[in-house]
């Protein structure tokens, strides 16, 4: 189980790191996925935004082919015993080992006029998330697996604190053998909304052409072979995503030959990008605008959601002692 930590449009990234995982888990697992709404609450946004945040990552995690059917899609507000799993973890969970987090070190770089407590306790609340299913498996990208960690720790933790085999220790999935992250088209490393260097999956072919054609370059390879600087490394690396090999092949041989125009090449990039992301646009423009569809997927969801949640924070609350009368 594991879920998209924004509220905000869905990216390449988001799509290759974790949805098309998703999709084929559900095939062969009991998935819960959700919108991490209470998540996006650190970065304050505005309620309207807040609200169409929501509704449009549940239009494309469907248009991406989660099948409400198969999995328990549903929003994390909507499970309570998920924020008080929350305050318990953050009973055995430590200052000092939050504040070594990689993720909350950007975010205090990027934003030092919002370093809020829950940046702090961002990887406990994320660890909620996945023990409240107890998980076992976890479909999360590269730049999530300290957050993963964390969880492991607190698992084990919670565990032995309380003397109970309770929690299993979650372990990253993916079908390939490596995790996948997705770079950004500015080279300053992955794909994200907070970046603002993605390629969103409900992004028109105008948008699409007109960012990429964007995406920072150099002046070229002045020598055969050249080692390719992070920016251009960025682009290939898109290309074999979105691309077969023989075009990703063509542009190499042209970069190792130092005949390579960057101008073709995100030109190529582009319609590479337009031709998987235009039909994933079309359905989302429609569940979208589905109330019944969206409202049928959500409760059918949320009802399984909250059936393991209970029985989780049941036996939760009876480790720690809160069933057993004081008097």
């Amino acid at each position: 189980m594991s879920g998209i930590r924004s509220t905000g449009r869905l990216h390449l990234g988001n799509y290759y790191g974790a949805l098309k995982n998703y999709v084929k888990m559900q095939e062969s697992y009991n998935c819960f996925f959700f919108v991490a709404d209470l998540h996006s609450l650190t970065t304050h946004p505005k309620p309207q935004e807040f609200h169409r945040g929501v509704r449009t990552i549940l239009a494309e995690y469907l248009a991406a082919g989660l099948d409400p059917e198969k999995s328990a899609l549903f929003i994390q507000s909507d499970i309570p015993e998920v924020s008080e799993l929350f305050v318990l973890l953050n009973m055995i969970a430590y200052k000092g080992e939050l504040e070594r987090t990689a993720s909350f070190k950007e975010k205090i770089r990027q934003h030092p006029e919002n370093i809020n407590a829950g940046l702090l306790t961002y990887p406990v609340l994320m660890a909620a998330d996945i023990l409240i299913h107890r998980a076992n498996l976890v479909p999360v990208g590269k730049d999530q697996e300290q957050h993963l960690e964390v969880a492991r720790v607190l698992a084990r933790r919670f565990n032995t604190f309380y003397g109970i085999d309770l929690f299993p220790e979650p372990k990253a999935f993916n079908f390939n053998e490596e995790l996948i992250k997705i770079p950004g088209l500015d080279g300053s490393g992955k794909m994200g909304k907070s970046e603002g260097n993605g390629i969103y999956l409900s992004d028109d072919p105008k948008t699409i052409r007109k960012k990429v054609m964007r995406a920072v370059t150099d002046s070229g390879p002045t020598q055969p072979f050249s080692k390719m600087p992070d920016t251009i490394e960025n682009l290939f690396q898109l290309l074999k995503v979105v691309s077969d090999s023989s075009t990703v092949e063509h542009f190499t041989s042209e970069y190792n030959n130092c005949s390579i125009r960057y101008g073709d090449l995100k030109k190529v990039l582009a319609e590479e990008i337009i031709k998987v992301t235009t039909p994933i646009k079309e359905r989302i423009d429609q569940i979208y605008h589905d109330n019944n569809y969206l409202s049928q997927a959500l409760k059918i969801g949320t009802e399984k959601a909250r059936e393991s949640a209970q029985s989780t924070l049941k036996e939760v609350k009876r480790a720690v002692g809160f069933n057993n009368s004081p008097l």
